[in-house]
């Protein structure tokens, strides 16, 4: 069953400087608590990361999955879909940048399928857990530039 979760928070922060925050998948081992890995597989022509293949601690071991990125309605928004996954069998998402009187309204939608069977409380608090944590590490790092 898949699990869809939307959050939204303010970012102190124009929308280009969070935008260029999350596309810096190389500075993420900087500043993404759970992530142990990271490297870029793909670029496409304009040096943009396409496939990005992560390792992160998940339901107390690590995960392994590659997300491909499509910027075709970049800046504003960046979407992702997971081209391979060890525990999720759908890791789908965007990130929305959306201009506000104090900086960025950042939405972050995520829908996840997991491959292993858990009961559906476990991955509707998974889903909010990545939610959330991607949110207040974006956050914080983006306000900090």
């Amino acid at each position: 069953m898949t699990q869809r979760a939307t959050e939204s928070t303010l970012v102190h922060a124009p929308p280009a400087v969070v935008y260029g925050v999350v596309t810096a998948f190389e500075n993420y081992r900087n500043w993404v608590s759970d992530l142990k890995k990271i490297e870029v597989l793909e670029r496409d022509a304009a040096g943009r990361p396409l496939e990005v293949e992560f390792r992160a601690a998940a339901f107390g071991r690590s995960t392994t999955y590659t997300l491909r990125y499509d910027y075709s309605r970049a800046p504003d928004v960046l979407m992702w879909h997971q081209t391979k996954g060890d525990l999720t069998s759908v890791l789908n998402g965007q990130y929305r940048f959306e201009p506000a009187p104090e900086g960025t309204l950042l939405t972050y939608d995520l829908e996840v399928e997991l491959s292993v069977p858990i009961p559906t409380f476990v991955r509707s608090r998974a889903a909010h857990r990545i939610q959330d944590q991607a949110l207040r590490e974006l956050k914080a790092q983006a306000e900090a530039v």
